[in-house]
This record gives structure tokens, sequence and C-alpha cells, in this order.
């Protein structure tokens, strides 16, 4: 039983973009956000090759804004530069190619609209983030603290990132390990813009975040 305040991570019966979040499944909030987008021509869901639930749900909403591509690998960056290769021959090498996370159903239009326009035409790209603003521990022992962190200068990814077609499928190419967009295009020396983004734009990891979640869309369903 996990310690109070201590997350537990969500369990693997049910894919976690596929879980019910103010009455539509995860996946469907974000889709939504980057449908809306006017600049953004393509919107692609990328599913696990067997992926049998995404016919299940109604995405008539999007009005055919979204398309399913059963590209999806092992792991995210494998998922990504699947994804890429299919568009091979589709994709020009300076195409902008927006990439975010199922699992942060809060994004905004107003977010992809902020992360397109600060970023423009960078030589690089950029990506959403948040300054960091808690004191960071780094663990020594088992569950003791080794040493704190400066905070200076430290920002928390998000998503969505941003980066050029030919560059971003050459980056996962040579570092299939990265964690995220930016980190493989870091690896190959360049620096990418970094985007103030919004704390309500976070990773559902653990059960509570849930409830989080449908807080914020309910509170903007009830504003809109």
């Amino acid at each position: 039983m996990p310690a109070a305040g201590q997350g537990t991570r969500m369990g693997d019966a049910l894919p976690k973009q596929y879980l019910a979040v103010a009455g539509l499944p995860m996946l469907r909030h974000s889709l939504a956000a980057l449908a809306a987008v006017a600049r953004v021509d393509r919107v692609i869901a990328i599913l696990a090759p067997g992926d049998a639930r995404w016919d299940a749900h109604d995405w008539s909403a999007l009005a055919g804004r979204v398309e399913p591509l059963r590209a999806g690998g092992q792991t995210r960056a494998r998922s990504v530069a699947n994804a890429l290769e299919r568009l091979a021959g589709e994709a020009s090498p300076d195409d902008w190619i927006l990439v975010h996370d199922a699992a942060r159903p809060c994004l905004t239009p107003a977010m992809v609209e902020r992360l397109l326009d600060e970023v423009g035409d960078d030589p690089v790209g950029g990506l959403l983030a948040m300054p960091v603003a808690d004191t960071l521990k780094r663990e020594g022992e088992p569950a003791r603290v080794g040493a704190t962190v400066p905070r200076e200068g430290l920002w928390r990814a998000q998503t969505p990132q941003l980066f050029r077609y030919a560059l971003l499928r050459r980056a996962l190419a040579e570092a299939p390990a990265a964690t995220d967009e930016s980190q493989a295009v870091e690896s190959l020396g360049h620096r990418p813009r970094l985007v103030q983004g919004d704390n309500a734009n976070f990773k559902v990891t653990f059960p509570e975040d849930l409830a989080l979640a449908e807080t914020i869309l309910a509170l903007r369903r009830k504003h809109a």
C-alpha cells in the first residue's frame, strides 16, 4: 500500500490512452486540441499494430481531421520513427512535425498556437516546457536524500514538440533510446527552443491525475 501522498501507477488492463476522462477517451481530448488548430494540416494518431479499440469509438466529431496509423513500437521513439518512415514520400524534409503525448489530455489549441508562433522559422525547432518550481532532491541511499539539486535553469519538458521532418527522422535513427524528440535532436548537437507551456498540460501518470484532468476539462466546458 503506498504511503500517503505517493502516487500509484496505472495498471495495464486498459491502454492509458483509452481511459475515460470527462466522458471521452483520453486520446480524444489530445486529438481534438490538435485538430482545432488550422495551421496543423494533418493529425495522425499513432496506434499499436494490433489496436482493436480505436474502431470501437466514434471519432466523427473530429470531422475527418484525424487519421489512424498503426505504426506503434515498443517505445515512444520507435513509434514516432515508424510513423515518420511511413510518411516518407509524402512529407518534405522541411515539413514541421508536431509530436504530442496522448496522455496529456488538457492541451489546448492556444498552447499549440503559442508553440508554433514562438518557434516560427527557428533553425532547430522547440518544445513546450515549464520552469521547475519545486526544490529537487537526488536520492542517495534508498529513500534518503543524497543531495539537493539546484533548480535554476531547469525545465520540465512537455509536448507538443516541434521539429522538421528530416532532422527529426535522422535524430531518432541515431538516438533510438531518447525519451523525447528534443533529447534525440539534442544528441546531434542542436539546442531546441524552450517555449513556456502550462501547468495544466501535465502527463497523466497516476490514478489521481485522472481526477485532476477531469476537473480541468469540466471547468473549461463550464466556462466555454
